[in-house]
């Protein structure tokens, strides 16, 4: 069993329900993200999974210098701020640099640490410093049992308040496979694990200047998890994927949710240790 964490009026891993982590990719405008909070809260309010919703005001590891990357940290943080307010959902983000903890942190209720920053000790240290709840997406390029340094480095300030999330690993050129071994080797070490569905489905650079994606294999992945009892999914949503702005390709529509919601529920429910 994991750890427990608290994140706002909900609780991930322990023995409590499947946790859902989901929103667009990237703020594009106000009336995207508000209209996906309110149909995420009504999706998971009547199946009765607990909701924190995400979407990154600075996207700054895209592939190309003329992608959006999103409103920036002021607006994009007034932007998440309003959204909880409106909507009664706890929110997270993606920091990118230590300058950007402390202010991110005292809007989000949760922090997230991207992949490609999942061993840059002056950022775990920081924002293991707010002791907010953080998740820290593995690297791509990391084996599972790898993740118990970056662990070893968060809990060295005394915040236990730390959940790790997979996402595939390289696989030979603009591809990602994931190996659902490191799942439980992941869990073993008592903090909760998420499976990112989504970004587990890009081509990382695919299409030359962005990323392409296989959203056709989100209810396999997402199911497979499920059955392998992971703690939470996370899963960027849109309305209309083929005209986000940011990781069209691999997100999943919105209006396609509910049922695959219902469905890893039922599974991680069945597959629940006894």
């Amino acid at each position: 069993m994991t750890n427990e964490i608290q994140i706002a009026h909900t609780k991930l891993g322990g023995n409590n329900p499947l946790f859902i982590i989901a929103g667009p990719c990237v703020i594009e405008s106000e009336d995207i993200v508000f209209s996906a909070a309110k149909r995420l809260k009504e999706i998971c309010s009547s199946i009765g999974l607990p909701l924190l919703f995400k979407s990154s005001y600075d996207k700054a590891n895209r592939t190309s210098i003329s992608s959006f990357r999103g409103p920036g940290l002021e607006k994009g943080l007034r932007v998440l701020s309003d959204l909880r307010s409106r909507f009664d959902i706890p929110v997270i983000s993606d920091v990118h640099s230590v300058e950007e903890v402390k202010i991110a942190s005292e809007v989000l209720d949760a922090i997230q640490i991207p992949a490609f920053l999942c061993r840059q000790t002056d950022i775990i240290l920081a924002a293991s410093k707010t002791m907010k709840p953080v998740n820290i997406k593995k690297g791509q390029f990391l084996a599972p049992w790898d993740v118990r340094n970056i662990l070893d480095k968060f809990i060295s300030t005394g915040n236990r308040n730390v959940f790790i999330t997979e996402r595939g690993t390289s696989f030979g050129y603009n591809n990602l496979v994931v190996d659902f071994r490191g799942i439980p080797v992941m869990r073993s070490f008592g903090y909760p694990v998420i499976f990112d569905v989504t970004h587990s489905l890009q081509l990382p650079g695919g299409m030359g200047k962005s990323s392409g994606g296989q959203r056709e294999f989100a209810e396999p992945l997402a199911r497979a998890a499920a059955a392998v009892h992971i703690d939470g999914l996370f899963m960027e949503v849109h309305p209309e994927p083929d005209r986000a702005l940011c990781d069209g390709p691999n997100m999943i529509k919105l209006d396609e949710l509910e049922n695959l919601l219902k469905t890893v529920k039922a599974i991680h429910e069945l597959t629940k240790p006894t």
